[in-house]
């Protein structure tokens, strides 16, 4: 496995309580924001500021605009951007702890991995991050640093799906089949009708990138390659991924054991073995 996908295996986990944990949509609706939709849009976009739907649409990549766009700008009136940072590093927190998760190891690899520069260029979502201050809660600060690190992945993900020629609702589709997902549920969560969802599925299929079976051989050497770019992209050496791994296994495992992140789940993370 290549090394930053062992990192993203154990860091991905830990960030992506933000998602999955009932906890978090209760924290948005108190500071005011609607729901989970509005609460996922608002707290996942809050490093960039005070954006429109449009910033989002384009880093997030896959969900359809007018899902977005019910979100975003107009959450800004409902709860300010200082107030979706701290709730969210605080909410994660405060779930992580309630599962387990060691603070002394995540004080481990928050030494280990503050200090490493990644290179932001083409990297909106993890840049933006990383300037964040870190808490001097060390759970609270090891989810920003593990959100930090699986945006700037990210970014670079979707830099390697425009290089492959794929939008984010080709991503969407190819994803879908190559994962086992429900079609029907990842449409909805994604926000996309009936009719763009089947003709998106009808150009792929034109491309010879999906037939009646599933992907073919040319869809998932595409995937392959969108994967293995992204892997390297995301590499930096100076990243000492064996420590940090093995400082937060446990902890990653902690997460898996609360039953909070489902198997087969949209984001793509596997269950560590």
């Amino acid at each position: 496995m290549h090394p930053s996908r062992q990192l993203w295996s154990v860091v991905e986990p830990l960030h992506a309580v933000v998602y999955f944990a009932p906890e978090v949509r209760a924290a948005g609706k108190a500071i005011g924001l609607k729901g989970f939709w509005d609460t996922y849009f608002a707290f996942r976009a809050a490093p960039l500021g005070a954006v429109g739907s449009g910033a989002v649409v384009g880093a997030f990549a896959g969900f359809e605009p007018g899902m977005v766009a019910r979100s975003l700008p107009s959450a800004w009136t409902r709860a300010s951007v200082a107030d979706c940072l701290a709730t969210r590093a605080s909410v994660c927190a405060e779930v992580l702890r309630a599962m387990g998760v060691d603070a002394g190891a995540c004080a481990a690899a928050v030494s280990l991995l503050s200090p490493v520069a990644l290179d932001p260029t083409g990297r909106p979502l993890g840049a933006a991050n990383a300037e964040l201050a870190l808490s001097d809660d060390p759970v609270a600060a090891l989810w920003q640093v593990a959100t930090t690190l699986r945006e700037h992945r990210g970014d670079g993900h979707v830099a390697a799906l425009v290089t492959a020629g794929l939008s984010g609702l080709d991503a969407l589709h190819l994803q879908t089949v190559a994962k086992g997902l429900d079609p029907e549920i990842m449409r909805n969560a994604r926000g996309w009708s009936p009719q763009r969802w089947a003709a998106a599925r009808e150009s792929l299929v034109e491309r010879d990138l999906l037939d009646a079976d599933g992907l073919t051989m040319t869809g998932a050497d595409v995937l392959a390659s969108v994967e293995e770019l992204t892997d390297a992209a995301a590499w930096h050496d100076a990243l000492p991924v064996d420590e940090v791994v093995a400082a937060l296994t446990p902890s990653a495992a902690a997460v898996w054991e609360s039953g909070v992140l489902p198997d087969g789940n949209p984001i793509g993370v596997p269950r560590l073995p």
